[in-house]
């Protein structure tokens, strides 16, 4: 009962905090796109922060951290595992600001939506026509010549912990494409974020796994990221790594 209570608190002060900083941003759609991504940085230790000391759940990262390998001048195809929205913030958080690939919906939305966009979010168009992946692709490329990173959840969507689905297609339309190495991200917010109130204290893992080198075989690239971003959900992965 008090965790359900601690998860009713958080979501009450997180989203109207969120509704306060999606007007507090729409001046910035004025400025430079920067400070539309500390503004999402903002954002996202705000989350990181009510979920900490309001749940309890707190990340923990093994592995060298993104901030590391991602040196100044290096771009990446950095893919996670998703499991829940709380990587979704806690990635940005810890990445800066990466271009994150996501579903055109959420492009769509109105208000939020435009602060996507204005972050640099790159829609992708489910109904996989060639004119929306020449599109993404396009997007994917603009990014990489600003020097940012592409973050992207190789699935397609949201599963819960343990389950360990193929990659979608258009993970190796961009690696081929972009031509960049990859880093692999694994978690395990399943275990603790779930939806509404069923949330409860601990600590969520991030595995940073080897970077992946650009210009692989098709099967190759898809089953190393596959192997990669599924260690804490493959128990005898998660052993060895543990």
């Amino acid at each position: 009962m008090i965790a359900k209570l601690r998860a009713a608190l958080f979501l009450i002060l997180f989203y109207s905090a969120t509704v306060f900083m999606i007007f507090m941003a729409f001046p910035l759609l004025l400025g430079k796109q920067s400070a539309m991504w500390r503004q999402a940085n903002r954002w996202a230790r705000l989350h990181s922060f009510l979920a900490r000391y309001i749940i309890g759940i707190r990340s923990e990262w093994h592995g060298i951290l993104p901030t590391e390998k991602l040196a100044k001048d290096a771009v990446y195809l950095i893919v996670a595992k998703h499991e829940s929205m709380f990587e979704t913030l806690e990635l940005v958080r810890f990445l800066g600001h990466p271009a994150i690939i996501l579903k055109r919906e959420l492009v769509d939305l109105p208000l939020f939506g435009r602060l996507l966009q204005a972050h640099g979010a790159i829609p992708v168009d489910r109904t996989g026509s060639a004119v929306a992946l020449r599109r993404m692709l396009r997007a994917a490329g603009d990014a990489q010549k600003q020097g940012r990173s592409l973050l992207l959840f190789p699935e397609g969507t949201r599963v819960a912990h343990g389950e360990m689905p193929p990659l979608r297609s258009g993970f190796f339309g961009l690696y081929k494409m972009l031509k960049l190495p990859v880093i692999p991200i694994a978690l395990d917010s399943g275990l603790l974020w779930k939806t509404g109130l069923n949330k409860k204290s601990g600590i969520v893992h991030f595995q940073v796994g080897e970077v992946i080198p650009a210009g692989l075989p098709r099967k190759e690239a898809e089953a190393r990221v596959h192997k990669a971003i599924n260690q804490l959900n493959d128990p005898f992965e998660k052993e060895q790594n543990s």
